[in-house]
């Protein structure tokens, strides 16, 4: 039993021993300048996997600071080489990139140690002041501290990338005529492709004239990286006519009047059926009027009297009477009318009756309050009557201010697209809108846009059928996508790799190969006993038996093929181990 176990041990271990006769044949038949080629070629080809596989595994790189001046691009490279970052430069050295997955952690640690510190210093200058420093250089380094935290501030601007301001400030007179006023120039450099806005610029101009004492905002002057003066953009914009904010506002109205008209027609004609296009005419100009208006006071209801003054007299001179002669030239005796002489009953009655408004007695006179006798006929009696009367005159004072932004006149159009239907078959079709349908369409646009005929609305609903539009797939090709830089770049390094490791394959190892392992002869020699044993494991050899026996289920397979070919061949190989077990 033990010399079959050391027979089946050995035939056990014979592939083996055949895979690496079959290579030392293989390799003897190769010349020392192949066999050297072939070394390098198997090396070559590791290296190139290797290295693949190692460069595939280096991190992506990312920007961590960009446009750094030199002095804190040396302290930021000192750092990164404390904290064991690796890092690289772009082309030109404008910018130092880290592993993308360390960015946000080294930012923060060079954060903490106040990195980058920026071309501009700030206030941190008035810090370090030297003993003694004289007046005009500690105004110098103020005023540097304060162009650097201006500029510091004016990055925080979302579209302005850097900025440096320069302040002019005069010295400080006693006399009132030669003060002059400061002023100040800005700087910005903006990001690629953005742009300040009119307000941005205005916030900028205001914050400089805030931060400068008695600095005015025309004294300020804003311009960008390529010369172009900026600050003056929107009073240039005012002066033309072309005003953003009106701008705005007329985009606004004329926005929320077609909505107000969607959203009145949505549900009737449907969602998408209804297009509506608003022409606002705003008026932007500012008016004001005063007006003093004078009406005559005519109306005898309305009448109204301010002031009146009524004066009346009457004179009275009494005849001549007696002889002429030297007792005419006398003066008269004292008289003795009625109105100084004791009443008398005939008398009172009479003054009482024309006090009480009657017509005097006659022979008296009454006027303007003067009672006299009459003596004769023909006397001459002078009076006189006086009445002012002043009237009030009606006065208007009217004050108008006309509000900004008054809309002038709308024109609104709405077309609206067929009505959907379906026929007598279930297909479904369209059909135009009836005249009704139309007019309470275009009742419904009136009332939702506010129409006024005094300011000259217009209104016009057309009834159409709407084109269908083919969507168009403005996506790119899957291919135009992964056309990227980063990627092309990749894939022509894959590339390249890929045809160096064909060339050394086909060009080197592929003739080796065909040295070492010719092809097998046609013909096979058929013997019987232990001869037919070796031509079994030639013809084994042959066929590629040595990788096919290289597990049991192929050994096994590969047995019963040769005992359905041969079976005399077979039989012989067990008749010959039973006869060695035997003996």
């Amino acid at each position: 039993m033990a010399a079959t176990q050391d027979t089946v041990d050995t035939t056990a271990s014979q592939p083996g021993n055949k895979i690496s006769e079959k290579l030392r044949e293989a390799l003897g038949r190769l010349t020392n300048q192949q066999k050297i080629a072939l070394m390098v070629a198997v090396a070559a080809i590791a290296a190139l996997i290797m290295g693949t596989i190692l460069w595939s595994r280096q991190p992506d790189y990312k920007v961590l600071f960009s446009n750094l001046s030199e002095k804190d691009g040396g302290t930021i490279i000192t750092a990164l080489e404390q904290l064991n970052v690796p890092y690289k430069f772009t082309e030109g050295g404008g910018a130092i990139l880290v592993p993308g997955e360390k960015v946000h952690e080294v930012r923060l640690r060079l954060a903490s140690q106040g990195l980058p510190k920026g071309g501009a210093v700030g206030f941190e200058l008035m810090e370090n002041q030297k003993f003694g420093i004289s007046q005009f250089a500690e105004q110098v380094n103020f005023q540097r501290a304060l162009e650097g935290e201006l500029g510091r501030t004016i990055q925080s601007v979302a579209a302005v990338e850097s900025a440096r301001v320069h302040l002019a400030i005069p010295k400080p007179s006693v006399f009132v005529r030669e003060e002059q006023k400061p002023t100040a120039s800005v700087m910005v450099h903006l990001h690629p492709g953005r742009t300040l806005e009119p307000a941005q610029v205005a916030g900028i101009v205001h914050l400089v004239s805030s931060s400068v004492p008695q600095l005015p905002m025309s004294n300020v002057t804003v311009i960008d990286q390529n010369g172009n003066l900026i600050s003056q953009l929107k009073s240039k914009l005012i002066e033309a006519g072309l005003d953003p904010t009106q701008i705005k506002y007329v985009q606004e109205v004329e926005a929320s009047v077609i909505k107000r008209i969607d959203d009145i027609l949505a549900p009737v004609v449907g969602p998408g059926n209804a297009r509506v296009q608003v022409a606002a005419d705003i008026d932007f100009s500012q008016t004001e009027q005063t007006a003093e208006s004078y009406r005559p006071n005519t109306t005898p209801p309305d009448i109204s009297i301010r002031s009146q003054q009524t004066s009346e007299t009457a004179n009275v001179n009494p005849p001549a009477q007696g002889v002429p002669g030297a007792l005419t030239n006398q003066p008269p005796v004292p008289a003795t009318a009625p109105i100084t002489s004791p009443p008398v009953a005939g008398q009172a009655t009479a003054q009482t009756g024309a006090t009480n408004g009657q017509p005097p007695p006659p022979g008296q006179i009454n006027a303007a309050g003067v009672q006299a006798p009459i003596y004769s006929a023909g006397q001459p009696i002078n009076t006189r009557k006086d009445s002012t009367i002043n009237y009030e005159v009606d006065k208007t004072i009217k004050y108008v201010k006309q509000s900004v932004g008054v809309i002038k006149r709308l024109s609104v159009a709405v077309v609206v697209n067929n009505k959907k239907d379906t026929t007598k078959d279930g297909k479904p079709t369209t059909r135009p809108l009836t005249e009704a349908e139309l007019k309470q369409i275009n009742d419904l646009a009136r009332e939702a846009m506010g129409y006024a005929k005094e300011r000259g609305d217009t209104l016009s609903v057309a009834n159409a059928a709407f084109t269908a539009v083919e969507k168009e797939d403005n996506e790119p090709p899957l291919w135009k996508q992964l056309a990227t830089p980063e990627m092309g770049k990749d894939l022509l390094k894959y590339l390249l790799i890929g045809a160096i490791v064909a060339y050394i394959l086909l060009a080197v190892v592929r003739p080796i190969l065909r040295t070492m392992f010719p092809p097998p002869s046609p013909e096979v020699e058929e013997e019987e006993g232990e001869e037919g044993e070796e031509d079994v494991e030639v013809d084994l050899t042959a066929m590629g038996g040595d990788l096919i026996l290289a597990t049991y289920e192929g050994k096994m397979q590969k047995a019963r093929e040769i005992a359905h070919a041969d079976p005399k061949a077979v039989a012989n190989i067990i008749k010959d181990w039973m006869g060695v077990n035997a003996g």
